[in-house]
């Protein structure tokens, strides 16, 4: 597949008194192409999920990439230092479920009003936070695809608190794709076990990956963590996923 030319952005969603940053990535030739919502983890939204909202946007979709800690920390763009962990947790903690499903609605509503945005379905993806977010966030009427790579926590807690996110599982109208390294100390088995369950449960479409030798984080390429072969296998998981909105 060529790669397409794209332009990228940043743009401000505007809601009742909330302003909501957001970086934006698009084909430059003007067409007819599906959204996608790329989640950020922990760490803002920085040269990563940029790189990978603008990976998205030269497969032929126009991507956003909205400011999930905006209300407690506009701007927030970190590496990925101890000290940047424990940051970027403490503005995770800080978040809510609902707060978190509204901006991210925000940001699909702003790409509904763009004429070269189709509106029949878009897709989302997430990384660590974002992972967990973006499972929360495919309980939305318009999400028709989700990729949730590495979302910990999913079975036990929600943000801001209340039922774990896994119980909005019946709430999915579309198809989902998991992703976890089998490395990762912060995601045991049983809990991905169990979320893989629960989508059958439910006859939610899905898959569920799971890497040998991958660890939390082996999509990063900026991260020790990285691991080529399993993002390598994950990335042509989500093309195949996200043909689905063409």
């Amino acid at each position: 597949m060529t790669e397409q030319a794209i332009i990228t952005t940043t743009v401000n969603l505007l809601q009742d008194n909330i302003q909501v940053s957001a970086y934006l990535a698009e084909p430059k030739e003007s067409g007819s192409y599906p959204g996608v919502v790329v989640l950020q983890e922990i760490f803002g939204v920085n040269v990563h999920i940029r790189e990978v909202t603008e990976r998205i946007a030269k497969l032929g979709y126009v991507a956003i990439a909205p400011a999930l800690f905006q209300r407690t920390a506009p701007g927030l763009e970190t590496g990925y230092t101890p000290e940047d962990i424990a940051t970027g947790r403490g503005y995770a903690m800080q978040t809510q479920a609902l707060e978190l499903l509204s901006d991210i609605q925000l940001a699909i509503d702003y790409l509904k009003n763009l004429p070269q945005v189709k509106k029949d379905g878009f897709g989302c993806i997430g990384f660590c936070f974002g992972g967990h977010v973006a499972y929360l966030a495919a309980s939305l009427p318009d999400i028709k695809a989700t990729a949730s790579f590495y979302g910990a926590g999913i079975t036990t807690r929600t943000p801001g608190g209340g039922a774990p996110t896994v119980t909005c599982t019946r709430e999915i109208t579309g198809t989902v794709y998991a992703f976890f390294g089998a490395e990762d100390a912060s995601i045991p088995v049983e809990q991905v076990d169990e979320i893989e369950a629960e989508l059958e449960k439910y006859r939610i479409p899905h898959r569920v990956f799971r890497y040998d030798g991958a660890d939390h984080g082996f999509f990063c390429d900026h991260r020790a963590s990285y691991n080529p072969k399993a993002a390598a296998d994950a990335w042509e998981q989500v093309k195949q996923l996200f043909s689905q909105l063409n």
